[in-house]
């Protein structure tokens, strides 16, 4: 490096040739400090450039993975839309097919109107042939007169016809109408799965429907017999519904009521006890326990009333099915025989299968009772144990109707009084769940 040197204007031209001379160059002693101070900078902005390409590197890793993610949900959010599109569809076809259910409804109630209104033409003619055959009575009439009254007979015998005809085709339409609600149930059971509703006020209603059967017809206040209807879930499954599911029954000499049937096993039963959640209050009053009380389609208690109709038209089976809190299985079926209500509804059993030692105990005479009403000679087991039970001279041996008790929640004498069965001298079994179901040997 060159380096100016500088005069000092003050000396005289003597003084500045005898002067030594300065050097024009750096000492090589700060060069080399320069040149390594220059080197490790250097060396510094090699190794940061190194750095920096290599964050750089990252940073487009990084970005090229949130690219793919980012097409990834992209591909993801197309599905949904699509699926979102075909749910859109089918919503409408549920829509159209619901309007279809209602149009047909309202034609079977055009149709009902327009046989009410045959039936009264019907009745005005049968009175005016009943004053035509009295005055035939009174009168006997000539052999001229025999054709009339056939061709009289003959009418009325084609009005008769045509009702049975009308009363048919507005069965197998409301059978129509049934399947028709089943499929439409099963379609909203998918649709309330994948958790995306329509925001219309027309969308469908999520709300089960039980399967419609034929009601009962009214005709100017003279009712049309019923024997067609099943007697019991048995009935129902040989006429080809096997479907589980609320339906209606008339059992002989009895009125109409529903029942839930349960073919889950494979075979029809019905059930006139369902225990399986605790919605249901069972400490009842004698005159629910009578009637019955509680969701079909829920827990519930058929009624004293219905139960005795239904077994008492046959041989019957009474199933017992439970599940205690480890989720074990048991179950036990009995031939079955039930008094009526003035003999307190007695039980009397005989085992034919099951793995439950002594759920029920045989041949015994078991009358029912409530907290407020006890069978004579009984112990006051239901206040005691609470719900209405057949109860025998010892209370605690069993009692499918008590509170319900979730487990380790409950003291011992608690647990006692809610849903449980004992065998002879051995440990109190409590229940989660418990159904009693009604099938016929025949």
């Amino acid at each position: 490096m060159v380096v100016a040197s500088r005069v000092d204007p003050d000396l005289s031209p003597f003084d500045n040739v005898h002067s030594e001379p300065k050097s024009r160059f750096a000492m090589l002693d700060d060069v080399k400090i320069l040149a390594n101070g220059l080197l490790q900078l250097g060396h510094g902005l090699k190794d940061f450039v190194h750095k920096t390409k290599g964050q750089i590197n990252d940073i487009f890793q990084k970005l090229n993975i949130f690219d793919q993610s980012f097409y990834d949900l992209s591909l993801q959010t197309n599905e949904i839309k699509e699926e979102e599109k075909e749910l859109r569809k089918t919503t409408s076809k549920l829509q159209v097919k619901n309007e279809e259910v209602k149009n047909m409804s309202l034609e079977l109630n055009s149709k009902l109107e327009s046989l009410l209104e045959e039936k009264t033409t019907l009745q005005h003619k049968v009175r005016a042939l009943e004053e035509q055959l009295t005055n035939l009575i009174q009168n006997p009439p000539g052999a001229q007169e025999h054709p009339e009254v056939t061709s009289l007979k003959s009418f009325v015998e084609q009005q008769d016809n045509s009702i049975r005809d009308l009363l048919q085709s507005v069965e197998e339409q409301y059978k129509q109408l049934s399947r028709q609600h089943s499929q439409i149930e099963e379609i909203e059971n998918q649709l309330r799965k994948t958790g995306i509703q329509e925001p219309t006020e027309n969308s469908l209603s999520s709300k089960a429907r039980a399967p419609r059967t034929t009601p009962p017809l009214h005709l100017n206040g003279t009712k049309i017999e019923q024997d067609d209807l099943p007697a019991d879930c048995s009935a129902i499954y040989n006429r080809g519904e096997h479907t589980s599911g609320v339906y209606t029954i008339k059992p002989s000499n009895s009125q109409v009521f529903k029942v839930y049937c349960d073919t889950q096993s494979g075979s029809p039963w019905t059930l006139i006890q369902h225990r399986k959640d605790g919605s249901q209050n069972f400490n009842e009053t004698w005159e629910n326990y009578e009637k019955g009380f509680g969701r079909l389609d829920g827990e519930f208690w058929l009624g004293l009333e219905k139960i005795y109709a239904i077994v008492q038209q046959s041989n019957y089976i009474l199933r017992l099915e439970l599940r205690d809190w480890k989720d074990s299985k048991h179950y036990a079926e009995y031939s079955v025989h039930l008094g009526n209500h003035e003999t307190n509804y007695t039980l009397h059993v005989a085992e034919i299968a099951g793995n439950i030692p002594e759920a029920l105990p045989e041949h015994r005479d078991l009358m029912f009772s409530t907290w407020d009403h006890r069978a004579k000679g009984q112990l006051y087991c239901p206040e005691s144990y609470s719900g209405g039970w057949w109860w025998t001279d010892i209370c605690g041996e069993n009692n499918l109707n008590g509170k319900y008790n979730k487990p380790r929640t409950k003291s011992k004498p608690e647990r006692r009084g809610g849903i449980y069965w004992r065998p002879q001298s051995r440990k109190l079994y409590s229940i989660k769940s418990s159904k009693m179901m009604l099938q016929p040997t025949t």
